[in-house]
């Protein structure tokens, strides 16, 4: 009889310098040497469902993006609260530039998406909350949001003004 134990771990860096980490340990008996291969192949594919599945709730953030709770953390001065459909109402830092932010939303209402959706799209794709996107980020979830909606990429017209007609 042959004891085997198996390991999964993932850590997952998160905004503000925090992270989560979440390890899965599992020892089982092999009768036959043989049959180690598959046995490693089988339980790494499970160690690694396991945590994945259980590491996609990120839990307390010590940040202003924390909306987990319906607040966000202010400046130490108590918590902002946040309306029902998850806008802040005051103290809404947003990484991305104004026009950004201001595009996203207009989007998100326009087309009336779920805004937890259009959040999951940016863990999804960014690991991220929405608000925490840089520039770029947000640049590509725009992208994304204007394909899912049937619109083309909004143009920056601000070059291609005539000199003269101010």
């Amino acid at each position: 009889m042959i004891l085997f134990e198996a390991n999964y771990s993932k850590k997952i860096g998160l905004p503000g310098y925090s992270s989560h980490q979440f390890s899965v340990s599992l020892k089982t008996e092999l009768a036959d040497v043989t049959q180690l291969p598959a046995e490693c192949a089988r339980l790494y594919a499970r160690l690694q469902q396991s945590v994945d599945s259980s590491i996609q709730k990120i839990g307390y953030l010590p940040i202003a993006f924390a909306v987990e709770n319906g607040h966000l953390p202010s400046n130490g001065n108590g918590a902002v609260k946040i309306n029902g459909q998850g806008t802040a109402l005051e103290n809404d830092h947003w990484n991305c530039t104004d026009k950004q932010q201001e595009l996203i939303l207009k989007i998100t209402d326009e087309h009336k998406l779920n805004k937890s959706k259009v959040e999951q799209l940016a863990q999804d794709r960014f690991g991220k909350s929405v608000r925490v996107l840089n520039k770029l980020e947000a640049s590509g979830l725009i992208d994304e949001l204007l394909a899912q909606t049937g619109q083309s990429k909004p143009r920056n017209t601000r070059f291609s003004q005539k000199a003269g007609g101010r």
